[in-house]
């Protein structure tokens, strides 16, 4: 990358190197919490490996827990960085540039966490290979391992091709006083000899612009792929033929949530508020809200068939969401994760920074029960006359779920430490069209007024100047001669 030389820029990439250069007792602290909590849940699934699924709650009439909806929830907070990203990119929003790279984190994390909760959940790892030695390609199961491998492949393609430019500018301005020799190394070698010229950032643009068009259908088709899991289930609470679309925006819902709510840790944490301003999360509040409306559709179109007819086996689901052991969780959900979120960004007077985190906060709760009431309420629904079964997770498997979501914060923790931030490059370039743009609207300078003393009628006829010199001798015109 060119030096900076610029005011503007310089500070940009002081305040984006600074993380990888300066470490407070703060990081230290919050990484050895996560890796106590981490190891925590490790113990925990080593408990499980030894003694078998039977430490959990599952049995035989709920075979599906505490693993399966962390594992809806996990990808489903994946597609904030893709889905978000990719789109933001395609319309050229200008206010994305500081915000793609926490949403592009978000995606890889989310879904290498999220991918583990299967294997999990199958209580020994080394069963995986019999999905792809035996696996039946007619099954949703066999189809989601190919959509997940694929959009994770595509995911860190995608976060990796925008890190170039901001890879070689770390391998030019840190020295060995400010990084280690093995950090060094890494940027030499990631940033694949980058030195900015036109040709590399053409090159750049295209493979950008082609991972970005054929990302968003990528993203889309793995949690419909998800939701297909479900809706191909001979289950009567999930006879659903909107599960694909449902789940899709679902998981943009919460994934814009976790995107915020992250953004204002990492803001809080590097001092980023120069780059990630108010504006950001009032903007990505707009888009919380607009899906917070379409999640309230969806739902409503959802129960409203059911309850109007009340037939079979779909009655008893009905009544135990609205009315039965499922019902506090459930209203939680309505109000508390869609109604109260919408609110919030609906009046102007709460749509503010507070405000927004508040909604965030909500909308991802409310997410991750909705994901619990999918499962659990959707396989406590007898399948023949016998009393519903109950399903309460084990202290192994709250570990687990623990340990996940240290595993996901600590990932992310490692990741800031080796890479800015925010994308210095793209922020750059939005401040130079910025400033181009100004001065194409600025006016013109205009020159000072010279007074000009009042001209004399007569002598302007003769074509005399006001006050001619003593020995200036007026031209004598006539037979197209002209005589000093």
């Amino acid at each position: 990358m060119e030096k900076v030389t610029s005011g503007k820029r310089e500070e940009l990439v002081q305040t984006a190197l600074r993380p990888l250069i300066r470490t407070g007792m703060g990081y230290w602290l919050v990484v050895g919490a996560f890796v106590l909590v981490l190891a925590w849940g490790i113990f925990a699934y080593v408990t499980q490996y030894h003694n078998g699924l039977v430490v959990t709650g599952m049995r035989d009439r709920i075979s599906w827990g505490l693993y399966i909806v962390l594992f809806v929830f996990f990808i489903g907070i994946s597609h904030a960085g893709t889905l978000i990203s990719a789109i933001l990119r395609v319309v050229k929003a200008q206010w994305r540039t500081p915000v793609t790279r926490m949403a592009e984190f978000i995606t890889v994390v989310a879904l290498s966490v999220g991918a583990l909760m299967p294997l999990i959940d199958m209580g020994h790892p080394d069963r995986a290979f019999n999905l792809v030695r035996f696996g039946r390609w007619q099954s949703p199961l066999v189809w989601d391992i190919l959509a997940i491998t694929t959009y994770l492949t595509g995911s860190i393609i995608y976060l990796y091709l925008p890190l170039i430019p901001d890879l070689a500018l770390s391998r030019d301005r840190l020295t060995e006083n400010d990084a280690p020799a093995w950090k060094r190394q890494l940027y030499r070698i990631a940033a694949v000899g980058w030195h900015d010229t036109p040709q590399q950032q053409k090159y750049l643009k295209i493979a950008m612009g082609f991972m970005m068009v054929l990302i968003i259908p990528v993203a889309v088709s793995v949690h419909t792929v998800v939701s297909w899991i479900f809706a191909m289930t001979l289950r009567d609470a999930w006879n659903s033929t909107v599960f694909g679309p449902y789940f899709v925006a679902g998981a943009i819902y919460s994934g814009v949530a976790a995107l915020i709510l992250l953004m204002a840790i990492l803001r809080k944490a590097f001092r980023l508020g120069a780059y990630i301003t108010d504006k950001h999360f009032i903007n990505l509040g707009y888009i919380l809200g607009g899906f917070t409306l379409l999640m309230l559709y969806f739902n409503l179109q959802e129960y409203i068939v059911t309850g109007y007819k009340m037939a079979g086996e779909s009655s008893f689901h009905f009544l135990q969401m609205f009315a039965g052991q499922f019902a506090p969780v459930f209203w939680f959900y309505v109000i508390g994760g869609m109604v109260l979120p919408g609110l919030i960004i609906l009046l102007p007077v709460t749509r503010t920074f507070t405000g927004i985190l508040v909604a965030s906060g909500l909308a991802l709760t409310g997410m991750w029960v909705e994901r619990w009431l999918i499962v659990v309420a959707g396989l406590s629904v007898p399948l023949m006359p016998y009393e519903p079964s109950v399903y309460a997770p084990t202290w192994v498997e709250w570990s687990i779920m623990a340990g996940a979501f240290a595993m996901f914060g600590l990932v992310i923790a490692f990741f800031v430490k080796l890479v800015p931030v925010v994308s210095v490059w793209e922020v750059a370039e939005q401040y130079e069209e910025s400033e181009e743009k100004q001065a194409e609207h600025a006016p013109s300078p205009q020159l000072p007024r010279v007074p000009v003393p009042a001209l004399n009628a007569s002598r302007l006829a003769a074509n005399l100047p006001e006050n001619p010199p003593s020995s200036y001798v007026p031209p004598v015109r006539g037979g197209g001669y002209e005589h000093a």
